[in-house]
């Protein structure tokens, strides 16, 4: 099993990633990944205390698998809190080279792909 440690930052709401540094980065693709459950313990526990700090919002881990080569969240929920709205590619970290490598586009006629 795969981790990462997620939360919300309390100055903005905006979705955010603890990196192996111990900072809250919004690039899914920059953020630690934990792999195995001494590490996600030690990560959550300093998660908590930034939470402590009011730097972030109820961080919590979120289970990852490996697709087409690449790590992207388990659950929808996570999928789309890590990328942005699936509606409007246009907008979110999609939109900004931030979000995970979910699905690729089979062609390039493809302009929206639903989560």
């Amino acid at each position: 099993m795969h981790w990462m440690i997620t939360a919300n930052r309390l100055s903005d709401g905006v979705v955010v990633f603890r990196d192996a540094r111990g900072a809250w980065i919004e690039d899914f693709n920059r953020a630690a990944l934990l792999l195995d459950e001494g590490a996600l313990a030690t990560a959550l526990e300093l998660a908590r205390q930034s939470a402590a700090n009011n730097e972030v919002v109820e961080p919590y881990a979120i289970d990852l698998e490996s697709r087409a080569g690449h790590f992207a969240p388990k659950a929808l929920r996570e999928a789309i809190r890590a990328s942005g709205p699936t509606i409007r590619l246009d907008l979110g970290k999609q939109a900004q080279g931030q979000a995970p490598i979910i699905v690729r586009r089979a062609s390039p006629e493809a302009s929206h792909v639903s989560l």
